[in-house]
């Protein structure tokens, strides 16, 4: 398993407290939910491969502390209690307020998975 970016976390008045680079260390889960592609406006790959579910992926920060990922896909039919976007840990804070799908046109927290055979990646 390979991945990565950028992080930043802000104070409440929005001003920046740190920023670094992370890399994923790990899959510790991936689960499928029901769910159907909304519109056809996923560009990545095959639609017909396109999922809903949960991953949790333990990350490393360039600060050397480390945390855990969680992305969510919430498709149409999903159950209610899938969300839609990412949270995250670093150390021992849980930044768990996640924010709301944006409305259309709106182009942020959202998230896809697509599930692919060995011979395809």
């Amino acid at each position: 398993m390979t991945g990565g970016g950028r992080w930043e976390t802000f104070a409440p008045a929005g001003t920046s407290t740190g920023n670094g680079t992370y890399r994923v260390s790990r899959l510790v889960r991936f689960a499928v939910a029901p769910g159907t592609p909304p519109l056809p406006h996923d560009n990545i790959g095959i639609l017909a491969n396109n999922r809903a579910g949960l991953a949790v992926l333990q990350i490393s920060y360039s600060d050397g502390s480390r945390g855990i990922l969680v992305v969510s896909c919430d498709l149409v039919g999903a159950p209610h209690p899938v969300f839609e976007g990412v949270t995250a840990s670093k150390g021992f804070v849980d930044f768990w307020n996640r924010e709301a799908p944006p409305a259309p046109p709106g182009n942020a927290n959202r998230t896809t998975f697509h599930v692919v055979s060995g011979e395809e990646d």
